[in-house]
């Protein structure tokens, strides 16, 4: 039997948690339950809860509004065929949790544990939190000192864990794997603002008109022998705007990237590119873009770190026997029990 959720202010160590309690009958959870059992290790409900409600109150604080709905609808919407946000949500929290486990349990291997300063440091934020919140709070979030205590430990670990497990990478990224080209563009969009200044679509004569000014600013560029693009966008009351990209980069329009990656010398000009959302014309301005191409360098070598510390995961997974109290789990709850992120000055670490 459950009613109504009521709010209550949590003050944990990585922010404040709004906690939602839930009036009802049913019996408070078992904190020292296990959940899931890693190798010989068992995970009790207390920090399965106490982090799973960490995350999930990030996401209804932050991602609920982005989303277009509220903390209490999200949780219960369907993301993928027979599968609600909620249980997508937890499936990974929980492989998050078995993760932190599995690299505790290997970190002689990489010669870490925590130092006493450590030590002290997350025994006394412990302690400020159970001081700091109420039982009924605390309740909500399994927020007693041994369980945030256990959390902090794991998170601790686990961040020491992440330059070690990332040595070794082969950090040497040539120009060619790199290369990061430079365009030019200018777009005659198919929207345009109302009266209201809301963004709508354009008639199919006004989208016409556009097309005959492109054509007119494409004529004009390509008669130009420096190609100079900005005199022409200044007549066309358009701006001139810049990219830089390869041919699997995300962040251009589709059709505007497989026309300016066909460009071949620099100074080269696209035909009228036609998309669904306008019309653009781009000039290929670098073959290779210096900055750009240092940045992408830095990134390749950050995604095979990453690689070789998942892969490392992924292996100890295999090797270690992981069981799940499905039944445990399934008490962790966030469609009817609401947590919240407010914002918070106190400094943790005084």
């Amino acid at each position: 039997m459950v009613g109504l959720k009521k709010r209550g202010v949590i003050t944990a160590v990585a922010g404040i948690l709004a906690a939602g309690t839930i009036t009802g009958c049913s019996a408070a959870p078992d904190n020292d339950a296990t959940v899931v059992t890693v190798g010989t290790e068992k995970v009790s409900y207390g920090v399965a809860n106490f982090y799973a409600r960490m995350q999930q109150a990030q996401y209804e604080s932050f991602y609920a509004g982005l989303m277009g709905m509220s903390a209490d609808t999200m949780w219960s919407q369907e993301v993928e065929e027979g599968k609600t946000y909620e249980e997508n949500m937890k499936d990974s929290i929980l492989e998050s949790l078995e993760n932190m486990y599995l690299v505790k349990q290997h970190a002689s291997e990489y010669k870490v544990e925590l130092t006493d300063e450590e030590k002290k440091k997350i025994d006394k934020a412990a302690e400020e939190f159970v001081e700091d919140n109420t039982l009924e709070d605390k309740e909500v979030v399994s927020g007693y000192k041994k369980y945030v205590k256990e959390y902090l430990e794991l998170a601790t670990i686990q961040q020491k864990m992440d330059a070690p497990m990332k040595e070794g990478v082969d950090e040497n990224v040539s120009d060619e794997d790199a290369a990061q080209k430079k365009i030019e563009y200018v777009q005659f969009s198919y929207t345009k603002k109302d009266d209201s200044g809301q963004s709508v679509q354009m008639t199919d004569d006004e989208k016409k008109a556009d097309k005959e000014k492109a054509q007119t600013f494409l004529d004009t560029v390509s008669a130009d022998p420096d190609k100079d693009m900005n005199a022409a966008a200044a007549s066309a009351e358009k701006e001139v705007q810049t990219a830089t990209f390869d041919s699997e980069s995300s962040t251009l329009n589709a059709d505007l990237l497989k026309a300016a990656d066909a460009l071949e010398n620099v100074g080269d000009v696209t035909s009228l590119i036609e998309t669904d959302d306008g019309i653009y014309v781009a000039k290929l301005t670098s073959k290779l873009d210096r900055e750009a191409t240092d940045q992408k360098k830095k990134e390749i070598v950050e995604e095979r770190k990453q690689k070789q510390y998942e892969d490392q995961v992924e292996t100890w997974r295999k090797e270690t026997d992981i069981k799940v109290d499905k039944k445990e789990w399934k008490k962790v709850d966030f469609e009817d029990q609401g947590v919240n992120v407010k914002q918070t000055t106190t400094d943790s670490e005084k």
